[in-house]
């Protein structure tokens, strides 16, 4: 049995709720006391008592309906984000694609944007100097690598940032719906990437509302609702289940 290199146990997240405040500041000081305690006790709850373990070497497809928490949970593990309650214990060198464009600047080229962005996955400048044709090539951006990446659209971002970390050899990978965007070949083109890095033994977290993604990538499913845990298991069991939720 391999050793799990992400725990969750009983991991809770949530927000403070500002929305009930309605009557502008004068009332909030003349009622400084009831507002301080509504702003202690109304809070939003992105996750609930979430526990699960992934173990090394493994695939976890993330899936649910939008707002269910897939999200909070990458960047849970990402470290972007501080869970309120339990514990979150991650045992490798995260390299997340959360979101497009995060860990870029937009006023540097692709080129530029290749460093600061390896560099900020811990990365040395020379280690990622010997990876940089290999990028290049990957990302096929040709003339707008050299380009402020402010011009890029939400495709050549896409394929910028996952070239990064497709060529840097990641110990622990988090996707979140980032292939949904870019063209179809593309998309072929980080799938087959993303299968090559589970023959080399790569963990990785894979949220996706591409139900045929997840099956054949994936070795498990986490199916959050409702901002908790639904169902964890093979991913042809919980992929189904989650289909049929929407039929009951």
């Amino acid at each position: 049995m391999s050793e799990p290199v992400v725990v969750f146990k009983n991991v809770g997240k949530s927000y403070p709720q500002y929305n009930h405040i309605t009557g502008g500041l004068k009332n909030f000081i003349f009622h400084l006391p009831t507002a301080l305690k509504t702003l202690r006790t109304a809070r939003y709850e992105s996750l609930r008592d979430l526990s699960f373990e992934v173990q090394s070497g493994e695939c976890l497809g993330v899936i649910g309906r939008n707002g269910a928490g897939k999200s909070t949970t990458l960047g849970l593990i990402a470290g972007v984000l501080k869970q309120t309650l339990g514990d979150v214990i991650v045992k490798k060198r995260v390299f997340p694609l959360l979101e497009l464009g995060a860990g870029f600047n937009h006023d540097l080229t692709g080129r530029e944007n290749i460093y600061l962005n390896g560099i900020l996955m811990g990365m040395t400048k020379a280690e990622v100097a010997c990876k940089e044709t290999e990028i290049i090539e990957f990302s096929e951006l040709g003339e707008f690598i050299n380009q402020p990446i402010r011009v890029y659209s939400s495709g050549m971002l896409a394929r910028l940032g996952f070239s990064v970390v497709a060529c840097l050899e990641p110990e622990l990978l988090l996707i979140d719906e980032i292939l949904a965007v870019g063209d179809m070949e593309f998309q072929k083109k980080c799938l087959d990437k993303m299968l090559a890095f589970k023959q080399k033994g790569v963990t990785m977290i894979f949220v996706s509302h591409s139900m045929e993604d997840v099956k054949r990538i994936c070795d498990r499913a986490l199916w959050i609702e409702n901002h908790m845990l639904k169902q964890i298991g093979p991913v042809q069991d919980v992929v189904q289940a989650y289909a049929q939720s929407f039929h009951s």
